[in-house]
């Protein structure tokens, strides 16, 4: 008996020692997004995968780019090598015209007139030190002349759907009606993303450029504080690659830069930032180091969430001409989405719009419809929707079918009419005619007469 006792008291505390181990209900309600208040005229943060914003502030306003303009130059210039027009490893010569009007104080590689290098060391000169007379040698070698060449530039920026930008030189330096917005340099920026050399000489820290005609090897360290701290320490940031960096008095410092961690990506674009002096007379250049910050808030913040897989079935499509009556359809791909932490897949408002009179036979995989997701009036996302199944049409519906609708087309409707009134119309002299007849009365017939008997 004193045995069950101890052993009801053990069985007893295992079971409150239990409870207590199952942690409390975890708080349902999320915790939002803070807003990361960057310090800048202009910024924006884009997932690369999927292409969502993260972050947007004053995204589409005209501002002045400084030398993020040679992002453009750098896409056109590798352009004419994807269409044969240069070669990375073809010469091009400095001319007086291509160096001509250049700011004295402005960014420079020391480019001499009559010098030659490669149209690859001239992009180094251009993307890594920031070379204003290179932007304008490479205009030369593409164009023909650096008007022509700036043309090509606001031409290519209106197909790549730039709505703020206009450019009137190939380096950035400040004139009133050079303007873009970071929403045009986000796009402009993808695209010249689409050739490997771009990044891989926007990610140099450094590099060497061989002796020219004119010159001793060359040292190129980047003006990019993120990537190297040869210029400026506590700004390195070790998932950053790329981009350009820019500034002018009137433009401010500008950055266009990428990040990645795991496997996210992001690219982030800041206009328009200050250099501020701390009280220790530490000088922060705001456009790095606020750059790090979006970065920091875009991975701590945003995860990538599977919202849509093929097994949710997400409707069911009403069949004609079969015995069955209806068939489920769902997405034609899984679809992941970088969303904020505070935001799931529940949270997402689904617009299915189905196809309407589905006629037997449906195909699996037959297009029926699609599904938005959406939130807050931002639309994420629009997949098609399939069938899920093969559906067989029935024969004998079938046939009643095409009977109705052979007798529902209007030639055939008409076809009746005059076929109906050919028959009433027959049949109405055939009643004329006979009630004349009855009217007139009948032909008499011959008759012999009698005429007695012949004697």
């Amino acid at each position: 008996m004193k045995f069950k006792r101890l052993f009801s008291v053990f069985l007893l505390l295992t079971v409150l020692a239990g409870f207590a181990a199952v942690p409390a209900a975890a708080d349902e309600t999320k915790t939002p997004v803070p807003d990361p208040d960057i310090q800048a005229k202009a910024a924006l943060l884009v997932d690369w995968d999927t292409e969502t914003v993260l972050y947007a502030k004053n995204e589409h306003t005209e501002l002045y780019p400084a030398s993020l303009t040679k992002i453009m130059t750098a896409l056109l210039t590798l352009e004419a090598v994807d269409q044969g027009k240069l070669a990375l490893d073809q010469e091009l010569t400095a001319t007086a015209s291509a160096l001509d009007g250049l700011a004295a104080d402005g960014s420079t590689a020391g480019i001499k007139v009559g010098e030659t290098m490669t149209v690859e060391n001239y992009l180094k000169c251009m993307l890594i030190v920031s070379a204003n007379e290179a932007c304008d040698v490479l205009a030369e070698g593409v164009s023909g002349s650096v008007s022509a060449f700036v043309d090509a530039m606001n031409a290519r920026a209106a197909e790549l759907g730039c709505k703020n930008t206009h450019f009137v030189n190939p380096n950035g330096l400040h004139d009133s009606q050079h303007y873009t917005s970071a929403w045009d340099l986000y796009l402009i920026t993808r695209e010249a993303l689409k050739h490997p050399e771009f990044m891989a000489v926007c990610d140099m820290g450094v590099a060497e450029i061989p002796a020219t005609n004119l010159s001793e090897s060359r040292r190129l360290r980047t003006t990019n504080y993120l990537l190297s701290n040869w210029r400026a320490a506590g700004y390195l940031y070790p998932d950053a690659h790329g981009i350009k960096t820019g500034s002018t008095s009137e433009a401010g410092h500008c950055l266009v830069s990428s990040a990645t961690r795991g496997s996210r990506s992001l690219i982030s674009v800041v206009l328009g930032a200050d250099r501020v002096v701390g009280e220790n007379g530490v000088a922060d250049v705001k456009s790095f180091s606020e750059t790090s910050r979006l970065f920091e808030w875009g991975f701590a913040n945003f995860s990538t969430q599977t919202v849509l897989t093929e097994l949710d079935m997400l409707a069911d499509v009403p069949v004609a001409l079969s015995k069955i009556d209806s068939v489920a359809v769902h997405p034609d791909r899984e679809v992941t989405l970088v969303l904020p932490n505070d935001v799931g897949p529940e949270d997402l408002e689904r617009k299915l719009t189905l196809e309407e009179n589905v006629q037997a036979p449906v195909s699996a995989g037959q297009e029926l419809g699609s599904v938005e997701l959406s939130r807050n009036g931002t639309v994420y996302v629009s997949v098609p929707l399939v069938a899920l199944n093969d559906v067989e049409a029935s024969k004998l519906l079938t046939f009643w079918f095409n009977v109705r609708e052979f007798f529902s087309r209007t030639s055939v409707r008409v076809a009746l009419i005059v076929i109906g009134l050919l028959i009433l119309a027959g049949v109405l002299w055939k009643l004329t005619m006979g009630r004349r007849r009855y009217r007139y009365g009948r032909p008499a017939r011959r008759t012999r007469g009698y005429r007695g008997r012949r004697r």
